[in-house]
């Protein structure tokens, strides 16, 4: 992921920043509980392709 376009991308629901999660292509919005899947190096912004994350993963993500 291009750390540029990650520096500009934001939540598209809260507009809170994302951290990529490179092992499994994903940007995750803490403050939703989401994760964006990212398709041939590009991010699917949407919220019906977004992911609710469990509460371990969420829990993991604050360690």
């Amino acid at each position: 992921m291009d750390k540029k376009l990650l520096d500009i991308l934001a939540c598209p629901l809260c507009k809170s920043p994302l951290v990529y999660d490179k092992a499994k292509q994903e940007l995750i919005c803490k403050a939703d509980r989401l994760a964006f899947p990212i398709r041939d190096d590009i991010p699917v912004m949407l919220e019906d392709e977004a992911r609710e994350l469990t509460l371990d993963e969420v829990d993991a993500l604050h360690r």
